[in-house]
């Protein structure tokens, strides 16, 4: 996933840390946000609050969500679900084999 950088330092004020020497991408960057190309910083999704994060990433993928193909795998998983609730609840009927 990836943060702008005015949501990385302005809205939610992520610490820097070393970034990675020798990424291809670091130099235009430092150039663009006026960094030093000589010593490359990062940030880590990963300090955002896990709810946050969750939020961040659903909206990000909301308009890619195709609804008709989500419903029918919302109703499989669910059909699937019965079914193996009804196995276990047979587990042990019958000499110990499902029913």
């Amino acid at each position: 996933m990836l943060l702008t950088y005015d949501q990385v330092v302005h809205d939610y004020e992520l610490p820097a840390t070393e970034g990675k020497r020798g990424d291809p991408r670091w130099p235009a960057f430092a150039r663009r946000y006026g960094f030093d190309i000589e010593h490359p910083v990062q940030w880590e999704v990963e300090a955002l609050e896990p709810d946050e994060l969750r939020r961040l990433v659903l909206n990000a993928v909301d308009p890619y969500i195709d609804r008709q193909v989500l419903a029918q795998q919302t109703a499989r998983q669910e059909e699937q679900r019965r079914a193996l609730a009804s196995f276990v609840r047979g587990w042990g009927a019958a000499g110990g084999t499902p029913a």
